[in-house]
């Protein structure tokens, strides 16, 4: 109980001191309050000294940041986030409206994650239920590319073609089950995918743990085995779920633009925007309480899946078995990607031709032109230099961050929680408000919020990990805490994570060019490959190539990364020590070998 209380408090510290930064974020970015309001009131009217002073009476600016923070802290004991600087209506209808709406977006677009994380896990199951894994080759190709598809892209396309031209689903607005289709399909398409690639990794180390043989051995029937071996993966997979959860409902800002879906991230983003500090500061906790209810839930759920097992340390060791690689397609899909970056460097990404614009691909131009005749493939090719080379690098500083702090659950747990539950576009604010804006922002940004899923990923490995039976032994012969630190828990959670990491770095890119698409990142003239796509969308319908050469990009990206990662494989797990080669005890910090 005592320990419970202590994360309790740590978690309601976070999101205190997340709460607070937002209720100064104007004076830390040191912009005038009252001028950003007059501007988002009425943009023309002229900010003059009296009509400023009027507004900082109406606001109570003259109270300072911690006064106005106080007084919103002491209305919220009686439900009162107070009323929009903005609108001047009362702010908790308006966010509890939007955070229903996301939530009902969110539950639909899990439904479409499920089924298309089934499509991907399929094979396995089918393959796995009647032991007949052995020859099978690790692929994911193609589920790679669907999880490198922009979602600003993937809703664009879905909104024109199966929207407007086909006229099948409403495209625009909210106002029924009907409206929920396509922003559901652009945000379940991408997390399915990344979803079903992770359980796909961990399904043949379940079927080939001894009570899946010895179940087949019975004659037990293929559906039940896979059913136990979907009950032994799910509670690796369910702290990322639950981070998928709380990212849908308030990280799905680009996509509830698009189709003008008033959802709390929307909200959060307009208000963030305007300055709105009651509207940003509720939906922000509204945001992170969810997070916070997800991620009781995602624990609850593994406790009830396998508690009692990971209580007694009976877990099977949870290792997944070296699959044959697919050695050509990495090289394949590198080779390709080099190509399009060689062909395309020597050409000009800045050069304009107004005679060529939109040109469709020719031998002249093999990727076509965009808006104001700039060559596609130039611009592709200079774009990957500060793409690929920026995402490699938050990559590896993330699974860096993500395997530490992973490490020690109760310090990071709550940290992830919180943090999970800012949008990217809102954390990208922030750190503009504090370091200024720049080059290097995004990539500040994104690093602050890239590393939360490897750290659940490496906690929920690392827990069952910890009750495995021969770990336990290995225990028992006197092993001390480091040597079960370097030859067993680091050798089985590094390669999942990495994989893990690796099956991110498109996303890495996508988040950088979400921002950039929000007009938040890199502007023009870079050929950024997320400015390139927000750039060349509104011409997708008369010149597609514009925004298929980008996105083709990306996906092959995603390719290689998914294929590069079969390669990365646990070791062969070495002899336990004998108990005269080990000291009895040592100094190691006791967080490595507790249950978080």
């Amino acid at each position: 109980m005592r320990l419970q209380a202590v994360t309790l408090l740590w978690r309601a510290g976070i999101a205190a001191a997340l709460v607070c930064a937002i209720g100064v974020l104007p004076w830390l970015s040191h912009t005038d309050p009252a001028l950003t309001v007059l501007k988002a009131r009425s943009a023309d009217r002229d900010p003059t000294p009296e009509v400023l002073a009027d507004i900082r009476a109406q606001l109570g600016l003259e109270k300072g940041p911690f006064r106005l923070l106080g007084d919103w802290l002491g209305g919220l004991w009686h439900g009162d986030a107070g009323r929009s600087w903005i609108s001047g209506s009362e702010v908790t209808p308006a966010v509890l409206q939007a955070l229903g709406v996301s939530l009902l977006l969110m539950a639909v677009a899990l439904v479409v994650a499920a089924g298309t994380a089934a499509l991907i896990c399929a094979r396995t199951l089918r393959l796995g239920a009647g032991q007949r894994l052995d020859g099978r080759r690790a692929g994911g190709g193609g589920s790679a590319v669907l999880a490198a598809l922009p979602e600003f892209l993937t809703a664009s396309v879905l909104a024109t073609v199966v929207g407007v031209q086909l006229g099948w689903l409403p495209a625009l607005g909210w106002y029924g089950f009907q409206w929920t289709i396509l922003p559901a399909l652009a945000l379940g398409l991408p997390a399915g995918a990344v979803l079903g690639r992770l359980l796909d990794d961990l399904l043949p180390g379940a079927f080939a743990e001894p009570w899946a043989l010895a179940a087949t051995a019975r004659g037990l029937p293929g559906r039940t085995v896979a059913r136990g071996a979907l009950r032994r993966c799910l509670p690796g997979l369910l702290p990322n779920t639950g981070l998928f959860v709380v990212g849908i409902t308030g990280g799905a800002v680009t996509v509830e633009q698009i189709y003008d879906i008033p959802g709390l991230g929307r909200t959060t983003l307009q208000a963030a925007l305007a300055q709105d500090l009651p509207v940003l500061q509720a939906g922000t906790l509204a945001l992170v309480l969810l997070a916070a209810v997800a991620a009781a839930l995602a624990h609850l759920l593994t406790r009830l899946l396998i508690g009692p097992a990971l209580r007694d340390g009976a877990l099977p060791s949870p290792h997944r078995p070296a699959l044959p690689a697919r050695r050509f397609l990495p090289l394949a899909y590198g080779g390709l990607l080099l190509a399009v970056i060689a062909v395309g460097l020597p050409r000009d990404p800045l050069a304009l031709d107004t005679a060529e614009r939109l040109a469709a691909p020719s031998g002249a131009h093999p990727f076509g032109t965009d808006a104001l005749g700039r060559d596609v493939l130039a611009r592709v090719a200079h774009g990957a230099l500060d793409t690929l080379l920026l995402a490699l690098a938050i990559t590896a500083v993330t699974l860096l961050t993500g395997l530490a702090l992973g490490l020690l659950p109760r310090l990071s747990g709550p940290v992830v929680d919180t943090v999970t539950a800012l949008p990217p576009v809102l954390v990208a604010l922030l750190v503009t408000a504090i370091v200024g804006s720049g080059g290097t922002t995004p990539a500040l940004a994104v690093a602050a919020v890239a590393w939360t899923p490897l750290a659940a990923h490496t906690s929920a490995l690392l827990r069952q990990e910890r009750a495995a039976l021969h770990l336990t032994a290995t225990r028992a012969l006197g092993a001390g805490r480091w040597y079960l630190l370097r030859h067993e828990l680091l050798p089985a959670v590094v390669p999942p994570v990495t994989r893990h990491a690796l099956l991110r770095l498109p996303g890495v890119a996508l988040a950088l060019a979400s921002l950039a698409f929000l007009g938040l990142g890199a502007q023009p003239p870079s050929p950024e490959w997320g400015l390139l796509l927000a750039e060349n969308q509104p011409y997708a319908e008369r010149a597609p190539w514009a925004v298929l050469a980008p996105a083709a990009v990306l996906a092959l990206l995603g390719a290689l990364a998914v294929t590069a990662a079969g390669g990365v494989r646990r070791h062969k797990r070495t002899a336990a020590p004998e108990a005269t080669d080990v000291p009895e005890k040592q100094s190691e910090p006791r967080e490595l070998v507790t249950t978080g």
